[in-house]
């Protein structure tokens, strides 16, 4: 629709009218020709069609612009959405799409502007969540660019259920490090309890670990990466099996310096300075934590204890060698074993001299020789008990025979009634003798047959005693027998010769068994044995102080007869002869 001069009132008279109108004038004047009207009009309305066409295509182009901008618009409000994860595109964008283009994207650009910035939000989100995720990752691995580094966030996936992985994947990661936390702690913890009581540096022990352990740094940056604590556990292990030997010998150092003190008599006052030594001698690995318990200076100076106490047992060990081997002859003499004192102390001194045996071998075989001693003793001494109530009923059958022949034992002297008590017993003790012989006899052949060997008595066999014991006592019954035949035949003689030369005293008194019977030594002829059964004549002239001291104690109570008899001839009655016993 053409434009009249009247319509536009914004030309004001150069309107397109009013110039062509001057334009006629200028050609009336002039006196141009039709033709040359008719051709420059022609030009005039080729321009304006040129000017048109100019319009027409940029108002298409800036159409097409707009047309552009709008997809555009609409793609990167797909894409936003679909990064943002919001597959439902309901109350984000309008309903009512129609109108125009400039419309269309008037009603765009806010939803795409709050999009936008929502999408920054959300990739700010998702950097925080993966720095701290890819910060702990380093930790635990231990690489110190991954801590540093900025994480790469992937824009086309920004929905919130990825962020919910994230953060899920997140805490599992801040799980862990707290327990690694917690585990480092732990280790560190033991490490210096193990530094304490090993008397070891803590400080260079847990920095050469890593250096954020030590003290001074805070828990949050300690190192919590699997070569930490891996070099924590091997370093825990390395302490614990450092504790255990350690432990292990200060308990055989704590094991030889109490059987030191013990050979060597030590006072508990010198014992005193190294009872924190000793006091861990049973203690398990556990139990050790006392600062500086298992330090090497206090192990140093238990080793120099123990090697200054076996130069002393060296320099000793005559002393202490002796002081056992008297050991082991109170233990023999207890037990009636005669063994030669000399020879053995002369072979202790011998090996002392000529260093060929070590001092604590020697004592450990004469510890032996004692344990076996203790045995035998323990295995003998039933059958000493019996000899010992054998040999009591033996004295208290002598002093009954001497109780017989006291002619005033009736008599109303002080102490009379005692002696009558006395008697009393005896006679009960005397009549169960020859069972008790019996019980001994047949307890020592038992034994004989057990151990293989003669069972002696102060070096004399056992069964030979008893065997001469019982044929002395065959003897002195028949002697009490021939006794009392004499006796009735000087009574007889006697009152045959009453007639003849009339009733008067006889001077020929019945001889007494007491003057009959050979001076008593040491127990008489009356078959009783003697308690000092080690004094024979045949045996080695010379015995120990010690031995003799001993012996010269025991109650008397053995027959001179067999004293004196050899112990060849007493082996010859072990043959097989079997005791011959009188009715009491």
């Amino acid at each position: 629709m053409a434009v009249t001069e009247a319509q536009n009132p914004l030309l004001g008279e150069n309107t397109c009218g009013s110039l062509l109108k001057k334009l006629q004038q200028i050609w009336d004047e002039v006196g141009e020709s039709d033709e040359q009207r008719d051709q420059m009009l022609l030009q005039l309305e080729q321009e304006c069609l040129d000017v048109y066409k100019r319009k027409v295509m940029q108002a298409a182009k800036s159409r097409a612009e707009l047309l552009q901008a709008l997809s555009d618009a609409n793609v990167e409000l797909s894409s936003l959405l679909s990064a943002l994860g919001e597959k439902n595109f309901a109350g984000i964008v309008p309903e009512n799409t129609a109108g125009t283009i400039k419309e269309q994207l008037a009603a765009i650009e806010p939803i795409l502007e709050q999009l936008w910035q929502q999408k920054e939000e959300r990739i700010k989100e998702f950097s925080d969540v993966q720095s701290q995720i890819q910060k702990i990752c380093g930790e635990i691995a231990g690489n110190l660019s991954l801590i540093d580094a900025l994480p790469e966030v992937d824009e086309s996936d920004l929905s919130l259920k990825k962020l919910n992985e994230y953060q899920s994947e997140l805490q599992q990661l801040q799980k862990e490090k707290s327990e690694r936390l917690h585990k480092v702690l732990e280790f560190v913890s033991t490490v210096h309890d193990l530094c304490a009581v090993l008397g070891l540096d803590f400080f260079s022990t847990i920095t050469e670990v890593h250096p954020s352990l030590n003290d001074s740094t805070g828990v949050q940056s300690k190192s919590i990466s699997n070569e930490t604590l891996a070099r924590l556990v091997k370093t825990v292990l390395t302490l614990k099996e450092d504790k255990k030997q350690r432990l292990h010998k200060l308990q055989e150092l704590s094991s030889q310096l109490i059987d030191l003190w013990n050979l060597m008599d030590t006072h508990p006052e010198e014992r005193k300075l190294f009872d924190h030594v000793t006091c861990y001698i049973s203690a398990s690995v556990d139990d050790v934590t006392v600062t500086g318990a298992l330090a090497l200076d206090l192990i140093e100076q238990a080793e120099v204890e123990v090697d200054r106490l076996d130069q002393l047992k060296a320099s000793r060990m005559k002393e202490i060698a002796f002081k056992k081997q008297t050991e082991l002859e109170e233990i023999f003499a207890r037990a009636h074993i005669e063994v030669d004192t000399e020879a053995s102390r002369a072979k202790i001194m011998a090996l002392i001299d000529s260093g060929n045996i070590e001092p604590t071998e020697l004592l450990a075989d004469m510890d032996n020789q004692i344990e076996n001693a203790k045995e035998e003793a323990l295995s003998r001494k039933d059958i000493l008990d019996k000899v010992e109530k054998w040999m009591s009923a033996c004295e208290e059958e002598s002093w009954l025979e001497d109780y017989n022949r006291d002619e005033n034992r009736y008599n109303a002297s002080r102490g009379a009634h005692l002696n009558l008590k006395r008697a009393e017993k005896a006679r009960i003790l005397v009549n169960k003798i020859p069972a008790l012989v019996d019980t001994l006899v047949a307890k020592t052949r038992a034994w004989e047959e057990d151990h293989g060997m003669s069972f002696t008595y102060d070096g004399v066999p056992l069964l030979a005693m008893l065997d001469e014991y019982a044929m002395l006592r065959h003897e002195r019954e028949e002697e009490k027998r021939r006794m009392r035949d004499q006796k009735k035949y000087n009574e007889l003689q006697n009152t045959e010769q009453e007639p003849v030369f009339g009733s008067r005293p006889s001077s020929a008194r019945p001889v007494s068994a007491k003057k009959l019977a050979s001076p008593r030594t040491n127990g008489g002829t009356n078959g009783t044995p003697n308690r000092r059964l080690s004094i024979n004549a045949h045996q080695n002239g010379s015995k120990s102080t010690l031995k003799e001291g001993k012996k010269e104690n025991v109650r008397a109570a053995a027959p001179v007869n067999y004293v004196t008899m050899s112990k060849e001839d007493a082996a010859s009655h072990v043959s097989g002869i079997e005791p011959i016993l009188a009715s009491p």
